[in-house]
């Protein structure tokens, strides 16, 4: 029987798609920026529980972030599932808690941990339901009940990010 390989939907917002992992992670940030990324995920969460629009004066940015945050989680569960295949430049621990941003210190020194420890509290389509249920409340005039944790897969979504910005910046 031949394996299914999952496709990481990088043409709503890279214009193309993309098979390897490492090479969505490149074309995320270059994208746009982590630090913008975390930003505008942090204000979804707040505008989640606002009477308020997010970003009202183009609210496909919404949907374009959704997109390619659900690529990047993708990319980091393909990871996950092969991280004892893969070799990590060895790190020694951060000088400072600044450079190691939302990682553990083991995280930091394998970021790959980042992505396990990660899908071991939450599924894959639990992510992608985050990113929708928030992608959905954030452009609701309405506060809707959410009957889910949102912080979880939110903080586990950072670190993430973290993770695969200390991979980019290593191989």
């Amino acid at each position: 029987m031949k394996k299914k390989k999952m496709s990481f939907e990088t043409r709503f917002w890279a214009a193309y798609e993309i098979k390897d992992p490492f090479e969505v992670f490149e074309a995320f940030f270059d994208y746009d920026h982590l630090d913008d990324f975390k930003q505008r995920l942090g204000e979804l969460m707040m505008y989640s529980r606002r009477h308020e629009i997010y970003d009202q004066k183009y609210p496909g940015r919404v949907f374009i972030m959704y997109a390619a945050l659900r690529s990047f989680v993708r990319a980091c569960y393909i990871l996950q599932l092969k991280s004892g295949k893969r070799i990590v430049t060895e790190a020694v621990a951060p000088e400072s808690v600044l450079y190691q941003a939302s990682l553990s210190v083991e995280e930091y020194k394998n970021p790959f941990l980042a992505f396990i420890n990660a899908f071991a509290v939450q599924t894959l389509s639990d992510y992608e339901f985050f990113l929708c249920e928030i992608a959905h409340l954030s452009q609701s005039p309405h506060i809707e009940a959410c009957d889910t944790d949102l912080m979880t897969p939110y903080i586990h979504l950072i670190k993430m990010l973290d993770a695969a910005q200390l991979l980019r910046e290593r191989d």
